[in-house]
């Protein structure tokens, strides 16, 4: 297994062309594998793991590799460390001040903003969906102050909608807990 903080990421949209992809990544450097799989709408993504170089390698190869299939892609080169347990929905669960909603047409642009996001303020990150039964979108939650939540939630949807891929951005001040016992 490749350590490094930076990840990648290529969203395809054929399942074919995923499996292509996912080999021509793992043998054009050396990164982890962290995730190959289907998602809804009949997409394909994946991501791996390791130093910025092999990372950058990795994801222009399966972005060469998919050519018409790629729909989105990405390197991050410093993950939030917050990132990884939202994608289980293991983030921090407390008393909720404001609930943040950033929705993305892909799984990439959505990473990207969850991640600018926690980088801009002081919240946490409590669940990363990834387009599983969602029709290909993907959304995250967070939660923290009114002020610190809205900076974070405007922040990572100026990373989406540059990208043109910004479904809707919401903040939630003092939430009924109903709400949040029933979703997150």
């Amino acid at each position: 297994m490749y350590e490094g903080n930076c990840v990648g990421l290529v969203e395809l949209n054929s399942i074919a062309a995923g499996y292509e992809v996912t080999d021509a990544m793992l043998k054009a450097a050396e990164v982890s594998l962290v995730l190959s799989r289907t998602v809804c709408s009949g997409k394909y993504i994946v991501l791996v793991r390791g130093n910025v170089a092999a990372v950058t390698s990795s994801v222009a190869a399966g972005e060469e590799w998919g050519r018409g299939s790629v729909i989105d892609s990405f390197v991050i080169p410093n993950l939030h460390d917050q990132v990884f347990p939202a994608f289980t929905g293991t983030g921090p669960h407390q008393r909720i001040d404001a609930l943040g909603i950033l929705e993305a047409f892909t799984v990439a642009a959505l990473i990207e903003g969850a991640d600018a996001a926690v980088k801009a303020a002081a919240v946490d990150l409590l669940e990363i969906r990834l387009a599983v039964a969602l029709g290909g979108k993907a959304f995250v939650t967070m939660t923290g102050t009114v002020a610190a939540v809205q900076s974070a939630i405007n922040a990572g949807a100026r990373v989406i909608a540059d990208k043109g891929l910004l479904v809707n951005q919401v903040v939630i001040p003092n939430p009924r807990p109903e709400l949040t016992e029933e979703y997150i």
